[in-house]
């Protein structure tokens, strides 16, 4: 009788951790939640911890299967949040920790190191202005980093030359987008929001804070709206900067100009509209350009961190310095004149973001990653 052959078992999906500042709908939220969708289950077994309270995007990760803890993170609480992320990872042992956003970053690195996590790496998504001590943090406890991911060149360019951060961990994966989830959505009606069918909508989808630079874009609209009665400006977010906007817009000057709050059909109010307008003081990668690129809008933005390597002046949009109302008014009244040349900005930025932008390249990059770290791991004596 011959003898049989044992095939070898198949591997067991091994555990990854992924930590993460909350989960409310945001680019860098969303983006962990489209990483941690794409991976193979066959490959990895994921976990989310969260350090705020339950965020709606939990619901698109337990659907799928995957568990996520929400820790409810206070300034009261903190050692034992740290405790309980030290705990879990010494209970689930993951190959590998990825962390988004700052204070996410901090604790996951701490905890992870105590936990003894063979790989953490860090989620770097903006080049953050607001003050050095976080660039400090970042440096001081990057010796427990193995990888610093950036969503962009530019972001990449700061962490080294402002950050002081070691270039060989920074690493570079831009974000991706779900091309048909924008480039097919059905317009909204914005006839609710005040808006005439006929009228030339620019829109506006931004976390509503300073770093967005708001201000300056009302004090751009109110320049040209004299002339120019026929456009309208959209602004759809939340944010701690509410109430002076709205008591800004209660002023009959800016009738034109609707503060539409969150929204959970960015979709199709982007394919309502004619262009999409960013006036941010910094960035790192902002997801609403790749999207409004996806549903094949122009785009008028401000020359930051990350824009550039999306928006080709003269080709897919408008680029215009930071802080500068009348530089952005300028780029606005280009756009306005011209609709047929807007109309072509728009299908060429469709076939960059169906090109290079896409969420499978994305999420296979960092696939990509991890396993290169695991395979560490297995070359180990």
């Amino acid at each position: 009788m011959a003898d049989v052959v044992q095939q070898p078992a198949p591997p067991r999906a091994r555990p990854i951790a992924f930590c993460i500042t909350d989960l409310d709908p945001g680019g860098a939220e969303r983006a962990l939640v489209q990483i941690v969708l794409r991976l193979d289950r066959a490959v990895w077994q994921p976990h989310v911890y969260c350090l705020s309270r339950r965020g709606s995007l939990v619901d698109d990760l337990e659907q799928a299967g995957v568990p996520v803890m929400c820790l409810a993170i206070t300034r009261w609480n903190l050692p034992a949040v740290m405790l309980k992320l030290y705990t879990e990872f010494r209970r689930i042992r993951p190959v590998v920790l990825q962390t988004f956003l700052f204070h996410a970053n901090m604790l996951g690195r701490l905890a992870g190191t105590l936990a003894r996590v063979p790989h953490i790496v860090s989620g770097i998504r903006v080049a953050d202005r607001r003050g050095l001590w976080r660039l400090r943090a970042d440096r001081w406890t990057e010796w427990m980093v193995d990888r610093h991911v950036c969503v962009s060149q530019a972001v990449a360019d700061y962490s080294i030359q402002i950050g002081k951060l070691n270039p060989h961990k920074v690493q570079v994966i831009s974000n991706g987008v779900n091309v048909r989830r924008f480039s097919e959505a059905k317009p909204a009606d914005l006839s609710p929001f005040g808006i005439p069918t006929n009228a030339k909508t620019l829109i506006c989808v931004a976390r509503l804070d300073p770093q967005k630079g708001l201000l300056d874009l009302l004090d751009a609209m109110l320049t040209l709206w004299p002339t120019n009665p026929d456009i309208h400006l959209l602004v759809v977010g939340e944010g701690p900067q509410r109430a002076e906007l709205e008591t800004r817009l209660a002023v009959p000057a800016y009738a034109r100009a609707h503060l539409a709050g969150w929204r959970s059909d960015v979709p199709s109010l982007l394919k309502a509209c004619q262009g999409l307008v960013l006036s941010s003081w910094w960035e790192g990668m902002p997801n609403v350009i790749l999207e409004a690129m996806a549903a094949g809008l122009p785009v008028i933005a401000t020359r930051v961190e990350g824009v550039p390597e999306l928006v080709q002046p003269g080709v897919t949009g408008w680029l215009v310095p930071a802080r500068s109302p009348d530089a952005l008014a300028a780029a606005i009244m280009a756009w306005s004149a011209s609709s047929q040349q807007a109309m072509e900005f728009g299908k060429k930025s469709q076939q960059i973001i169906k090109r290079d932008f896409t969420l499978e390249a994305a999420s296979y990059a960092y696939d990509h990653l991890y396993k290169e770290l695991a395979s560490g791991l297995e070359a180990a004596p």
